[in-house]
């Protein structure tokens, strides 16, 4: 993290300054607290972090139960609200889970190697530059997923859209005649939007996770939206107000634990024939 102290005009004091990066468009500030809101894509303050000098994620081997992601280019908006109670659920239920919101990482796009031929795209990754490699070996070493979406245009984000193009890799490990990695695991979906196109996104999402073999948990997608009647600015106090996007969530994944917790993962592995695209 870059870091400096500077003297105050009284020359008594000190002031850390620290140097803070928007996560949604990079803007950097340098001050003590980042600041009220960034100049050029507006997002509030506490889409600000510390700019730390980028280390590339690694897995640490260790099992888990949930990894818990959110897509959403705002990591503490309203997607990021909902994801705050999937994981406040996790938490009261004794889950031993993870939690990634994209838009702190580095997931560049698929270079699309099965375009050249379908050997081509391998696992691991032939991209092992970015943090890709360790979101892969979670996926593989998770129980379940639950993925945290926002709309954006009648969709998901462009973050989460580059994340599940990355497990191609994943999916193909099955046309390639390799073992999988992925089938019988359990996924649950929520999705948040300011209007219409939630169904939407939450299918897309759900496509990807069917072609690499995981089950959905019954009644495993919630979705919340405001309206289009209403300004956006007006979203945030409607949804942490609202008692149906908790109930929701909180349902998603309880049934999410629940699925899990029947072994069905085990009880599947080399039972299936894949059958993907």
């Amino acid at each position: 993290m870059t870091e400096t102290l500077q003297k105050k005009n009284t020359g008594s004091e000190t002031l850390r300054v620290v140097t803070w990066r928007c996560t949604v468009c990079g803007f950097v500030f340098h001050g003590e607290k980042p600041p009220k809101g960034c100049p050029v894509c507006h997002s509030p303050s506490h889409e600000f972090i510390p700019d730390m000098d980028h280390r590339q994620l690694t897995y640490d081997g260790r099992p888990f139960d949930v990894l818990l992601i959110n897509g959403s280019t705002h990591r503490a908006g309203n997607t990021g609200y909902m994801a705050d109670i999937a994981e406040e659920m996790l938490r009261e239920r004794g889950m031993n889970y993870r939690r990634y919101n994209l838009s702190e990482y580095s997931i560049d796009y698929c270079w699309c190697c099965y375009a050249v031929r379908a050997e081509s795209c391998t696992f691991p990754c032939r991209n092992r530059k970015d943090d890709m490699p360790a979101f892969h070996e979670m996926l593989a070493a998770s129980k379940a997923v639950i993925v945290v979406s926002p709309i954006n245009w009648n969709g998901m984000s462009v973050r989460l859209k580059a994340f599940l193009d990355r497990t191609t890799c994943m999916e193909n490990l099955y046309h390639l005649g390799k073992p999988g990695l992925t089938e019988g695991k359990v996924v649950g979906i929520l999705v948040n939007g300011h209007e219409d196109g939630a169904i939407k996104t939450a299918m897309d999402i759900w496509l990807n996770f069917q072609q690499m073999g995981y089950v959905p948990a019954p009644f495993g997608i919630a979705f919340r939206t405001h309206g289009s009647q209403f300004n956006s600015s007006t979203d945030r106090e409607f949804f942490h107000n609202d008692e149906l996007i908790v109930r929701h969530t909180r349902g998603v994944v309880n049934n999410v634990i629940a699925m899990m917790q029947l072994g069905i993962e085990e009880k599947l592995k080399g039972n299936l024939v894949p059958v993907t695209e």
